[in-house]
This record gives structure tokens, C-alpha cells and sequence, in this order.
């Protein structure tokens, strides 16, 4: 298919610059794929949509704060880096703007007693390898939590207030360069409820990495280059999804990275089992979904490999329909948006 297939109008006033104040009020847009209805809800409705014994699947991520401006130490040029992936103690794959300035062995002050030299970089894809440093015998991680910033996507501009808006109310484990927007409409009280309701919840870990930050530039999609995420599944989690797919319950993945460690797990090993590993599984049509069910989604950018996801999930022409309906009923797009149930 080509990238042109997967491109659509949308103007800025479109583009979600804050959350809004209470999670779960985003507006709902429920497609049912059996029925070809649509309907217009709230998120706070989502219970109404999911039924006992369905298994909810939550990405339990975290994010980092994975963005730190800094400045190289041999001329005082302003860097900025985003962490992507840990490769080592203290060592992590990055993107450094601007690459260009910075060669093997050049330094970057970062704050007081933290700094951090260039080891590699690769002029393809524009990644870098970075070793840190830290005065005594402080923890990166834990200077990280003082140092760094939430890597808000670069559509948006306003300042976010509170930074654990950009994080789940679910979220466990620390490693993300985004957040898995979807999950950022729950609620405690809602996750309580649908639990209440019988539905179970199975979660994964998904590390959202670089493939969130790189557009499709090849005109044929089959030539993009996903790259890799760290994802774990646990043989609890495992264990609730083989039984529900043997049972014929829903398994509804909560976001696009709960759908890929699912269908990425499935595809290494054509089973259900506990697995850990990288991911690159790129999805698009005609793609058929091997775990999940149901999906619960975001608006996705055009030309982006998660618009290509969904249309794998719901037709691309339909996708596409659903997206001009959000429009016409004033829906907010993208990370703080409103979302999709499609089921």
C-alpha cells in the first residue's frame, strides 16, 4: 500500500494541546465492527461497551523523563538529548538535536556533576549511543527524576502543568520515550468499576521507543523500518489470555502497544505464553489480528505507522470515515485527545 493511502486534512485547532481536567471525559467514538454502527459517548461510558469475563489489557509502562538540554563542554552549543533505550549501565541509545555537532568523544554538561559523552552514532537513522556520568556514586536513574523533562510530542506546545498527566494511572515500571495515550483515560474509580462489573485485567509492559518519534518517508510501506521495543509479557498475564482465546472471551488491548506485545509475542512464537524480548512487528492492512479482539484507541497522526494499525484493524476506508465523523463533532486528535472503542 502506499504512504498516500494513509494521509487525511487536519487542521491545528484539531490538535489537543492539554488533558483535560478530569481523565475520563474525553468523548468516546464506539465502533462496532459486526454491526457497522457508530456511536458518540464518553470515556466515562467505556463500562457499558465491556462485558464479564472480557480481559482488559493495560500497558503498565512508565515514562521517563527522558528529555535533558544541556550544553557540549568544548564550545557552550545548546544540546538537546531524548533518551530512547537503556543499552548498559549508564549507557543509552538516544536522539541528539542537533547530531551534527557532536562527534565521537565530545562531552555535554547537563547539570551540576552530571554530564554525558558520546560514544557512537549512526548518520542513517540519526541515533546515538551516550555514556552518563554522575558525581560519587548517585544513581543516573535517580539524577534523571531532578534533571530531566517529560518528552512531550514536539505538536504540542503549551506547557504541560502537572507532568503525571502524561502518565497512566496504572503505570509501574519506568523505561518509555511516550506515553501509551490510550490508558490516559482511565481512572482508579473506572478501572475499579469494570473490574466490579467481572472484566479482568491483564497486564504487559511495553517500552515506547523510536518508532513513535520517526514519520514513514518511503512511498511503498512495506520498505519502512520499524524499530525495536522492549516488551514483557508475565505468565500470569499469558496464562488469562490463553484462557479467555480458548473460551471465546474478548481480549481488548487498551492502546496500539498493547496490541503489538501481543501480536508481536504471538507472531516470534505462534502461542500464548509468558516472553520477553523485542518487538518490531510493523501492522498494517491486510494484517488480521491473531489475540486481540477489541481495541481502545487514540487519534493517530497521518502517515503514521499507528493509523496504519488501525486500519488494519478496522479497513482503511472505514478508519478514514470514522476519523472525518470525529472531526465534524469536534473530537480532540492525538497523546491528549479523545479515543475510539473499536470492538
Amino acid at each position: 500500500m502506499k504512504l498516500s493511502d494513509f494521509d487525511y486534512d487536519l487542521p491545528q485547532e484539531y490538535i489537543a494541546q492539554t488533558p483535560l481536567e478530569k481523565r475520563d471525559h474525553s468523548k468516546l467514538l464506539v465502533y462496532n465492527r459486526v454491526t457497522q454502527k457508530h456511536e458518540i459517548r464518553h470515556f466515562y461510558d467505556i463500562a457499558d461497551y465491556l462485558n464479564p469475563g472480557d480481559v482488559l489489557v493495560l500497558n503498565n509502562t512508565r515514562v521517563m523523563p527522558a528529555r535533558l538540554v544541556g550544553k557540549k563542554i568544548s564550545t557552550g552549543a545548546d544540546i538537546e538529548i531524548l533518551l530512547l533505550k537503556k543499552r548498559g549501565i549508564d549507557t543509552y541509545e538516544v536522539l541528539v538535536k542537533p547530531l551534527k555537532r557532536l562527534r565521537t568523544g565530545d562531552s555535554v554538561v547537563l547539570g551540576e556533576n552530571v554530564s554525558a559523552a558520546l560514544l557512537s552514532k549512526n548518520e542513517q537513522d540519526g541515533t546515538a549511543v551516550m555514556r552518563f556520568f554522575t558525581a560519587g556514586k548517585e544513581i543516573f536513574e535517580n539524577v534523571l527524576e531532578r534533571i530531566g523533562t517529560a518528552p512531550l510530542p514536539h505538536y504540542i506546545t503549551e506547557k504541560l502543568k502537572n507532568s503525571e498527566r502524561y502518565q497512566t494511572v496504572y503505570n509501574r515500571i519506568s523505561g518509555s520515550s511516550a506515553a501509551p495515550t490510550a490508558g490516559l483515560h482511565w481512572t482508579p474509580e473506572l478501572l475499579e468499576k469494570v473490574k466490579n462489573k467481572g472484566v479482568i485485567v491483564a497486564e504487559v509492559l511495553l517500552h515506547v521507543g523510536l518508532g513513535t518519534f520517526r514519520p514513514v518517508k518511503v512511498e511503498n510501506i512495506t520498505e519502512h523500518n520499524m524499530h525495536s521495543e522492549y516488551y514483557e509479557i508475565s505468565a500470569e498475564s499469558a496464562a488469562i489470555i490463553k484462557k479467555a482465546k480458548s473460551e471465546n472471551r474478548r481480549v481488548i488491548c487498551v492502546g496500539t502497544t498493547s496490541l503489538r506485545t501481543l501480536e508481536g509475542s504471538f507472531a516470534k512464537h505462534n502461542c500464548f505464553c509468558a516472553d520477553r524480548g523485542e518487538t518490531n512487528i510493523f501492522i498494517y492492512p491486510p494484517y488480521k489480528s491473531h489475540v486481540a479482539d477489541a481495541l481502545i484507541t487514540n487519534f493517530h497522526l497521518p502517515k503514521s505507522t499507528l493509523l496504519m494499525l488501525v486500519s488494519a484493524f478496522v479497513g482503511r476506508e472505514k478508519i478514514l470515515e470514522l476519523y472525518e465523523i470525529a472531526k465534524k463533532n469536534r473530537f480532540r486528535f492525538f497523546s491528549f485527545g479523545d479515543s475510539m472503542l473499536l470492538c
